[in-house]
């Protein structure tokens, strides 16, 4: 094997991460080359450049989930006057999937001409490492080549995980990665798991008219608020979904016409029924199993994610890593960007701003979708102490929800954390319509140290369900949570 090459930075993950370091370092001057290589699912599913979340995440996740919003509205929509408005329809996977697909094409071909235009060598093949400069290449077809590199990043990111106690469950079941490349509608569905992902997942599904249980083994949601993740199982639960609560499958067969028979036990009691689909979202591993990585002397956990300072330094000087394959970093594409970039401008442009990874902004796109920003209450309570917070909590009604008396008039909740030495909120939860949107604003005041009293001597946008949030004032424990509204 001839080394061919030699590079200031050579990038090993084409997601998000990698991708926005590798064109920052590009933009400044570095020689930079990058290499990505989709291993195929268990079941074969393969897609482009742009890693999870623009290929199986967080783009045809959001796309699937307004698809699914726009079948609810229409019971809205014949309240609000359009009376040729089909209740009663029938929704097109194979169309939905068709446009899903094509926009992320669109991606994938977009990112090869970024990387093209910001002078970045793209590799379509599987790297691995020889030493801690050199990069072994291999292509599709077995053939390999050589390269050096004086600074290398991993940003390999994240699979699904499967359960190990059920025999060839591999073939048995779909995860996320398969989900948004079916060509077929994947009918009853069985999700297995409590992530964000079984949540968003068994939402859509359940929106486009399929029907949809989600077994879970324990709580739902576990790392974020539990007051509000109880409430999406509630409202999910009123929708229509069914929870399997306090099991996992036992074991899953396939049957004589392709469906999938489940088996599990609840409280000694032993179950079964049929499903077309069983979806797995029971976590994610780091991709990291093929790297070398430890040969060369980079240290991982136990569960294959790399050890990393403040800085992303692993154990080998030269060798960095970023994103969802980092021990202790959250799995967020936006603060695998912003990480990626930092690190590009530290190591060419002398920069010294770490990434910091207080209060950073999520959603979750269930059903009735949650935003957040900063501490859980269960985590203030743990860091703090419950005597040190005030709780400020909030039920509403959207107003466009009084077109549809079907609409729960108790189902939306904002809730501010707050500590009561200095006032600083440090905990934002929004559950309502349109989260993301509502979110975000917000996550530069709390950056920025935003107090309680500065919440209350803002306007709020009125009538407006990010207002709720300027005006909540219930303290939880001495006041009850109801609002009326004008």
């Amino acid at each position: 094997m001839d080394v061919e090459q030699e590079f200031d930075l050579f990038v090993i993950g084409g997601g998000s991460g990698g991708l926005a370091c590798a064109k920052q370092a590009a933009k400044l001057g570095a020689k930079v080359a990058l290499a990505d290589f989709v291993k195929p699912s268990p079941l074969g599913t393969k897609w482009g450049l742009g890693g999870t979340c623009v290929n199986v995440g967080c783009i045809p996740k959001k796309l699937m989930h307004f698809a699914a919003t726009l079948g609810e509205l229409r019971h809205d929509q014949v309240e609000a006057g359009w009376v040729d408005t089909q209740v009663d329809s029938k929704h097109n996977w194979e169309k939905m999937v068709e446009n899903v697909n094509n926009h992320i094409r669109k991606l994938n071909f977009g990112y090869k001409n970024q990387l093209m235009r910001g002078d970045v060598k793209y590799y379509n093949k599987l790297a691995e490492l020889i030493d801690a400069n050199t990069i072994k290449l291999t292509d599709n077809k077995g053939q390999i080549e050589t390269v050096r590199a004086k600074t290398i990043v991993i940003a390999v990111g994240g699979r699904p995980s499967y359960p190990d106690n059920i025999p060839n469950i591999q073939k048995l079941v779909i995860t996320s990665d398969d989900l948004f490349w079916l060509q077929e509608n994947p009918g009853k569905t069985l999700v297995v798991g409590a992530s964000y992902v079984a949540l968003e997942c068994g939402g859509f599904l359940h929106g486009i008219g399929n029907e949809v249980a989600i077994m879970v083994r324990s709580i739902l949601l576990r790392g974020f608020d539990q007051e509000i993740a109880e409430k999406i199982g509630i409202y999910m639960e009123e929708k229509g979904i069914r929870f399997i609560r306090g099991c996992v499958p036992d074991m899953i067969e396939a049957t004589e016409d392709n469906k999938r028979k489940v088996t599990w036990i609840l409280n000694g009691q032993k179950y079964e029924e049929i499903f077309d689909t069983v979806l797995v979202a029971t976590g994610r591993v780091s991709d990291t199993q093929k790297l070398n990585l430890e040969k060369v002397g980079v240290n991982l956990n136990k569960n294959g994610k790399i050890l990393c300072s403040a800085d992303d330094k692993t154990s080998v000087p030269n060798i960095f890593a970023i994103g969802d394959c980092v021990e202790g970093r959250p799995e967020l594409t936006p603060t695998a960007i912003k990480c990626g970039q930092l690190l590009a401008n530290r190591l060419f442009n002398k920069a010294t701003e770490l990434m910091s990874y207080e209060y950073v902004a999520t959603t979750v796109f269930t059903p009735l979708e949650y935003g957040c920003i900063g501490y859980s209450e269960e985590d203030a309570i743990k860091k703090f102490g419950e005597d040190k917070i005030t709780v400020y909590h909030s039920i509403f009604k959207p107003l466009e929800w009084n077109y549809f008396e079907m609409h729960s008039g108790e189902s939306c909740f904002a809730k501010l954390i707050v500590l009561n030495d200095n006032r600083r909120v440090i905990g934002f939860h929004y559950l309502g319509p349109h989260a993301g949107e509502v979110t975000q604003g917000y996550a530069v005041a709390m950056k920025m140290g935003v107090t309680k009293e500065q919440f209350d001597s803002t306007v709020g946008i009125h009538p407006t369900c990010s207002e709720e949030l300027v005006q909540v004032t219930a303290v939880k424990g001495i006041d009850e949570a109801q609002k009326e509204g004008c």
